[in-house]
């Protein structure tokens, strides 16, 4: 009786299994190359940030430590990042650094942002098999603004489900918080016009909507994407509240946290949820000495390089089956 009992146990843990999903934004992720197409100077040899090979292979083994450290004790199955030039520099983060041992494919959005900067999507073949993706213009109210295009990516994972990820990196707040809501606003509705095609097509979705979204989890714009009429049809926030998820926020932004980067979920994905935090061990912080208090470990600050990791903190997400 006890041998039966024993191999039911071990049957029912076998049938476990896990989806770890990280978002990171990995501040400015370029190569050395000009780009006669996109405003890249900035991040050149010889331009104002002196951005010179080994600067740029050691942002590439600083990101692989980042995210393979995340995954504790195996790499997550997905990682939504921000802020990748091309797809030499996922090539280079995949094959030259210890990334290259745990079997990652890629995809990048060709969007039509001013410096050229991408979102992309890691997947480890064995944990998702990807069935398609495509780049997702938005529309803009003011036609003339370019950003970064949507990454929408779908594919099965190994209980048989269909898992869909989109990967999101929405217009900054440079010129001012309200003067640019309209541009997230804009890229929120679209973000939740296709969640919505999505629910008419799957009876049951898995959904994750991931990314820097340059608001915070009551701004309209992750309002607007989360609430729908259909209650069956709304996101779960994972990261509306601070106090579940370890840290007060993945930005530092004059001596102040905040939650910019968040994953909202489909309700029977958050019901499958067993974690949710923004990682932030020891490595990732520094003392900002101005305000007595820590801040991320960045790659530059303002224009000094620290060869660091990110102005961003990432965030991790754990899932059950």
């Amino acid at each position: 009786m006890l041998l039966l009992s024993t191999g039911a146990c071990a049957t029912r843990a076998q049938r476990t299994q896990t989806l770890q999903v990280m978002s990171y934004n990995v501040e400015n992720l370029f190569d050395t190359n000009d780009d006669p197409h996109t405003d890249d100077n900035e991040f050149l040899p010889d331009g104002d940030r002196h951005w010179t090979p080994g600067r740029y292979r050691n942002h590439l083994q600083q990101t692989a430590r980042v995210i393979l450290a995340a995954g504790r004790w195996e790499a997550p199955a997905l990682v939504g990042l921000c802020e990748v030039e091309n797809d030499s520099v996922l090539t280079h983060l995949l094959r030259r650094t210890p990334l290259r041992r745990e079997g990652y494919r890629y995809c990048i959005t060709r969007g039509n942002d001013p410096r050229g900067i991408n979102n992309a999507l890691l997947y480890r073949r064995d944990r998702f098999r990807l069935l398609g993706w495509r780049s997702v213009r938005i529309a803009f109210t003011e036609r003339t603004k370019r950003s970064r295009d949507l990454l929408y990516a779908w594919g099965r994972i190994a209980s048989g489900d269909t898992v869909d990820v989109i990967v999101c990196h929405f217009p900054s707040r440079r010129s001012g918080q309200k003067a640019s809501e309209r541009a997230r606003m804009d890229a929120a509705s679209h973000v939740r016009h296709l969640c919505d095609s999505l629910y008419r097509v799957r009876r049951r979705p898995h959904l994750i909507v991931m990314g820097d979204f340059n608001d915070t989890p009551s701004d309209r714009s992750i309002c607007l994407m989360s609430d729908a009429p259909v209650r069956r049809h709304r996101l779960v926030n994972l990261f509306a509240d601070p106090r579940r998820t370890g840290f007060a926020g993945s930005h530092y932004y004059h001596g102040k946290w905040t939650q910019l980067d968040q994953m909202l979920v489909s309700p029977l994905l958050a019901d499958r949820l067993t974690e949710a935090q923004v990682f932030a061990p020891d490595f990732l912080l520094t003392e900002d000495g101005r305000r007595r208090s820590r801040r991320p470990r960045r790659v530059y600050y303002g224009f000094r390089y620290e060869g660091g990791f990110s102005d961003h903190l990432p965030i991790v997400a754990e899932f059950r089956w």
